[in-house]
């Protein structure tokens, strides 16, 4: 899982022999960047095949669990008792060959194996302080080979270059951006009527016959727009980039120091602290809004064309910017007053 933190854009030079339009030429590309601070798996889930479908067997969770994870399970952290897995955390210490039975069970009986991680959002400059939980399906293997790896990742960090590598093509799954309710021809493009149309224009001419005597599905008509879950398949890496990380947006043809943040952050978002993805074109969702990163399902066929970036802007996103770091900002303008006192 990331957290959106806005886009910016790149160049670079397309090599695609046997082309005259692309070969060799320079091209400016759209990127977002993603900021995906370490996840922490803190439990084990066992799913059994039955005619219904799968079901889950049994969880098994960590000793340890972080606040922000426990907030998730209560709806008003202040309010609440704070309890959440005492009981189980006092069993499994009095017990603890209980444990070690669960994990059995899931090793016997088990068809699929998935771990449960959250995110670190305190990490991050946000004011939400409640972690985002999901499953995590282990593949390849023995199902004694998966619980034995889904045991050794547990209570520890599971780091974005640890899943993703550079140049790879992964689907996005996240929520649009919310419009609210609006009408017909915002929300499906539907023909405006003429000008002298009786009570209003940006509607439907006709909904439907007499008989069947009910509206159908598929007439466009006024609701919700936006705010839908969506996914996006075959987003490229275009670059991954470390906490602690100096000059990640210096590239080969451009040796400026500068990291990835833009002068002024990123609007609505901030500076990037921890690791993050650079991914081709645009995302769903808004600023702060949690991705979800997956492998992808059906990966482009052939080999793609070299990335050779030359270029990363880093200015200002607020209006026009005309400089790409703070000293070249300063060396041009000079000292400010502010500055000088």
């Amino acid at each position: 899982m990331g957290y959106k933190a806005g886009m910016t854009h790149v160049l670079r030079e397309i090599h695609m022999p046997g082309s005259k339009m692309w070969n060799n030429k320079e091209t400016c590309e759209a990127v977002t960047v993603v900021e995906t601070p370490p996840m922490v798996v803190v439990g084990m889930v066992g799913y059994i095949d039955t005619p219904n479908g799968m079901r889950a067997l049994t969880t098994v969770w960590a000793n340890h669990l972080s606040t922000e994870v426990l907030r998730r399970f209560y709806k008003n952290w202040y309010r609440s008792k704070q309890k959440a897995f005492s009981q189980y955390q006092k069993n499994v210490s009095e017990k603890p060959k209980d444990l070690l039975r669960q994990f059995a069970r899931i090793k016997k009986y088990c068809s699929v194996v998935r771990v449960i991680a959250h995110t670190q959002i305190g990490k991050l400059n946000l004011r939400q302080k409640k972690a985002h939980v999901m499953e995590i399906q282990v593949n390849g293997g023995s199902i004694a080979q998966k619980v034995e790896f889904g045991k050794r990742l547990m209570e520890k960090e599971v780091k974005v270059n640890d899943v993703f590598h550079l140049d790879e093509y992964i689907d996005v799954i996240g929520v649009t951006k919310g419009k609210g309710f609006e009408g017909v021809t915002t929300r499906w493009g539907v023909t405006k009527l003429p000008r002298k149309t009786r009570k209003g224009l940006r509607k439907v001419a006709c909904i439907g016959a007499w008989h069947p005597s009910r509206v159908q599905y598929s007439v466009p008509r006024a609701g919700q727009n936006g705010f839908h879950h969506r996914t996006e398949m075959n987003k490229r890496i275009y670059r991954i980039g470390q906490q602690g990380q100096k000059n990640d947006a210096t590239t080969e043809n451009d040796y400026t120091e500068k990291s990835i943040t833009p002068i002024g952050g990123f609007p609505h978002y901030g500076v990037i602290t921890q690791d993050w993805l650079m991914l081709k074109g645009c995302t769903v969702g808004t600023k702060k809004r949690v991705l979800t990163l997956r492998k992808a399902l059906y990966p482009p066929k052939g080999k793609p064309t070299p990335l050779n970036i030359k270029f990363i802007d880093t200015s200002s996103k607020f209006g026009h910017g005309r400089f790409q770091t703070k000293a070249e900002k300063q060396a041009f303008i000079g000292t400010l007053k502010k500055d000088a006192q």
